[in-house]
């Protein structure tokens, strides 16, 4: 497991993992829906290898964290908890490394607080009006009951057909792969939890509220999409580094939306080539 403990931050318990690394820096790794930290596997461990020290969890709601009936687990929120979690970890600055949904929480987080955010690396990350896909937002808004309560096979095929169109080779979401995105669903409060604190937070409303101030973000930032991504088209990726001054970008071709499963070393070479640009 990336995740080695838990911390209880704003009375809810995430689980977490936290290095010290070499450099001085820490990054912040944000995973998005329908993930967990696994996604980060392959990509942590030799970035802390390389001297860089990581804080990484589950989101509220999400994996091996806390799932409070009542407790709001919207983006705008997990940035709210980002901030709780930062102060009690006590890292001033940091770098955020952010993948889907995460990414609106890094948005989020960084137009709040510049100060606070030394680099930033967005991953085929939701932006604008590109969430939720019309097919979720009829769910949300007729069907989420029905939805929530279909019998726990059903709901497995559904969320195992679901990922499979994250990965551009489909063998990817596989045996091992598959059976760790599927763990946390597992049982009826997996399922509903799922719903509740994912699904019903598919809203781009804070998306387009902060795309405005995407401008005003002064620090280095960089952008890499999988050029086969299925549920954030890439032509929001071009988007995306326009609107940030100075963004960088990087298309992966043969990867789609979780690149980190398609091609974990092209994705640890960006990030890695990011914190520590070759001289000359």
């Amino acid at each position: 497991m990336i995740l080695d403990r838990d911390l209880i931050v704003d009375g809810v318990r995430l689980a977490y993992r936290r290095t010290a690394g070499s450099t001085g820096e820490t990054l912040v790794f944000l995973h998005g829906t329908p993930s967990h930290s696994h996604i980060w596997r392959n990509v942590i461990p030799p970035v802390e290898a390389a001297g860089h020290g990581v804080l990484a969890y589950d989101l509220l709601g999400y994996g091996a964290s806390e799932r409070p009936p009542n407790r709001d687990t919207s983006v705008e929120a997990q940035a709210d908890l980002l901030e709780e979690v930062l102060a009690q970890q006590e890292i001033r600055r940091c770098a955020l490394i952010a993948h889907d949904i995460g990414g609106a929480v890094a948005q989020i987080f960084a137009t709040r607080h510049p100060d606070r955010v030394e680099r930033l690396v967005l991953i085929d990350s939701v932006s604008y009006d590109s969430w939720p896909s019309s097919t979720w937002r009829e769910i949300i808004r007729d069907h989420l009951a029905d939805h929530a309560a279909m019998p726990q096979a059903e709901f497995e095929a559904m969320l195992t057909r679901q990922l499979a169109m994250t990965v551009a080779d489909p063998a990817r979401m596989t045996g091992e792969t598959l059976e760790a995105y599927l763990a946390p669903h597992r049982t009826p409060m997996g399922r509903a939890s799922f719903f509740e604190h994912q699904v019903r937070h598919y809203d781009s409303a804070p998306t387009q509220r902060v795309a405005p101030l995407l401008k005003t973000l002064a620090v280095p930032t960089k952008i890499v999409w999988g050029a086969g991504d299925r549920w954030q088209p890439l032509a929001y990726a071009p988007r995306l580094a326009d609107d940030i001054p100075g963004a960088e970008l990087s298309i992966i071709p043969g990867a789609g939306h979780f690149p980190m499963e398609d091609d974990p070393a092209r994705i640890t070479e960006e990030v890695l080539t990011f914190l520590n640009p070759p001289r000359g």
